[in-house]
């Protein structure tokens, strides 16, 4: 088990390995002419991953493909000094292409990193983040699965290891794990109809424990709950379309 922790990183060490954006597909993120501020960016040999304030080029948290190949780029990302849950965002659209979320802490620690399918194959320095958005997503790590079967209105496990709940007004999604053993869950998900970016939460504090992500006002699409040891998937189930 991961004991979750708390922790300050500058620049590019750390120890740990929606508001709609843009048109629709409402994950696309789309360039302005003028930027306010220019976003922080971190790169890697196929990949681009950038936060930046709500009036910047790059608004909240994305990841740019960058080059013409059969990878895909994503970014890992911890939200408010959090390690107990992991954040990544895979862009499946192609080169050119840039994908992410409005929705962000007041600390982001990101990276960028370059996957094959399922599998990391590379990844960049980690950088942190400050103060990026007028609306940060507030740190919330005490939910237990119990509470997010409460506040959601549709659930899904997977081998009583792993669930995802999520409520549709105002959307927000929970990864619980409810397994007493050295496997992770992990929520994988779809949001506003858009098949090129797929979310995942990682939740790594342990048993009866959930982490949450936002998405505002962009439905649900398609989601399942994974177990994981590390990066190996042990269980999962099809997706569930909603």
């Amino acid at each position: 088990m991961l004991v979750a922790a708390a922790f300050s990183v500058e620049g590019a060490a750390a120890s740990a390995d929606a508001r709609p954006i843009g048109a629709v597909p409402a994950t696309v993120v789309t360039r302005t002419a003028v930027a306010d501020d220019e976003p922080k960016c971190v790169r890697v040999k196929g990949a681009e991953a950038c936060v930046g304030s709500d009036d910047s080029d790059r608004p909240g948290i994305s990841v740019e493909d960058t080059a013409s190949d059969h990878l895909h780029p994503a970014v890992e990302y911890y939200l408010n000094g959090y390690l107990g849950t992991k954040y990544v965002i895979h862009n499946l659209a192609g080169e050119g292409e840039v994908r992410g979320t409005g929705e962000v802490g007041e600390v982001v620690t990101f990276r960028a990193a370059v996957y094959r399918g399922n599998r990391r194959v590379k990844a960049g320095r980690w950088m942190t983040a400050r103060n990026v958005t007028k609306y940060p997503v507030k740190r919330e790590t005490r939910v237990t699965p119990g509470t997010a079967r409460a506040r959601a209105d549709v659930c899904t496990s997977t081998k009583g290891a792993a669930s995802l709940c999520f409520a549709e007004k105002t959307t927000f999604v929970f990864a619980c794990d409810t397994g007493s053993d050295k496997h992770q869950a992990r929520a994988e998900y779809f949001v506003g109809g858009d098949p090129t970016a797929r979310f995942e939460i990682h939740q790594l504090a342990g048993v009866n424990t959930c982490g949450k992500a936002v998405h505002g006002d962009l439905a649900i699409s398609k989601f399942r709950a994974s177990v994981f040891n590390h990066n190996k998937r042990v269980a999962t189930r099809l997706y569930k379309y909603h």
